[in-house]
């Protein structure tokens, strides 16, 4: 199976259900939210673990009970996972058609310790897949160190999506759930609030007339380690073709002493629609430590020379959006 990097806008947060090891018997997952469950349908997943060649398996077996189209469901459909904390490991499974929901796909991580294998968590997202932009159906998170997969090695275990507009309200209960996963070594981020320093873009193509349109958003968690208090920085974003010559640039104005600033200023490229596949934009935050010198907090890049998969698929949703804004957030490269 296939990896890749999928942008998230947000946390997922959710209730692991009935989870079963494969001789029936019920293990119950100490995961009460009081957060209330809509009809969205459920994953079967089954998780094998080998204590011996420390590798660990999972399965994205089947959806069911899942709503239909008026209900807010799709006709397609499609299973992408995350592994929590840290989210490097990124799966998505084959589209399926909602009348036969049976994936049957396998991924597997190697060097998995069971130290690391009680702080790893699994968080799952059903994306309706459309025409233009995929839309998010129901999520649903399970901690390992709940379910004990050193005593229980196989399990099957069925998970209870929730909606998406019940996720924000669940975003205090995944931290207390899963902030004991991070410790202070860690470079794992949970949320916007986790410790990686991350910057929240929007970008916009208008093809009839050639202009993108990018939106530095805010950021969060920048910090420079030799200060001992928040950095006065801005963002500088350069167009480059695709020979990485320079096509245009712009920056944001400085804030200071902002640890998550707010910038919310909009900047405008001129770029033909055949080039739009050829240019690459490089965004990067800067701490301004005095009027002439500057130094590079951290750096992503989109377009044809992205710095990630999920810093490349937000540079497609934009250009199958048609004009609609796309926003993200996207990890900083640190410098």
């Amino acid at each position: 199976m296939s990896s890749s990097m999928l942008e998230e806008d947000e946390v997922a947060v959710a209730i692991a259900a009935k989870p079963k090891s494969l001789d029936g018997e019920s293990i119950s997952l100490s995961m009460d939210s009081g957060l209330p469950i809509s009809a969205c349908g459920m994953i079967d997943i089954a998780l094998q673990y080998s204590l011996s060649d420390r590798k660990l398996q999972i399965t994205i077996i089947e959806a069911k009970e899942l709503p239909s189209k008026d209900r807010g469901g799709a006709s397609i459909i499609q299973v992408r996972a995350v592994m929590l904390p840290a989210k490097r490991k990124r799966y998505k499974t084959k589209v399926q058609h909602i009348n036969a929901p049976r994936f049957a796909e396998t991924f597997k991580i190697s060097q998995v310790s069971p130290e690391d294998l009680r702080r790893m968590g699994l968080r799952l997202r059903l994306y309706g897949i459309g025409q233009v932009r995929d839309r998010l159906i129901g999520e649903t998170t399970v901690r390992f160190d709940e379910l004990n997969l050193i005593r229980e090695p196989q399990l099957t275990v069925t998970l209870q999506l929730e909606p998406r507009t019940n996720v924000n309200r669940g975003d205090n209960y995944e931290l207390s759930g899963m902030k004991e996963y991070v410790d202070s070594s860690s470079v794992a981020t949970l949320t916007h609030g986790g410790s990686l320093p991350e910057i929240l873009l929007a970008l916009a193509y208008n093809q009839m007339t050639g202009r993108l349109s990018v939106e530095v958003v805010k950021g969060s968690h920048f910090r420079n380690l030799a200060l001992p208090k928040p950095p006065d920085t801005f963002v500088k974003l350069v167009l480059l073709n695709s020979s990485c010559q320079e096509m245009a640039q712009s920056k944001t104005t400085v804030r200071r002493s902002q640890p998550n600033p707010v910038f919310k200023e909009t900047f405008y490229f001129q770029i033909a629609l055949f080039q739009l596949s050829e240019v690459s934009l490089m965004v990067s935050v800067y701490c301004s430590k005095t009027i002439k010198k500057k130094e590079m907090l951290g750096w992503i890049s989109l377009g044809q020379n992205s710095s990630s998969e999920a810093d490349e698929q937000h540079w497609v949703e934009m250009k199958e959006a048609k004009g609609s804004t796309v926003s993200r957030w996207h990890t900083l490269i640190e410098s």
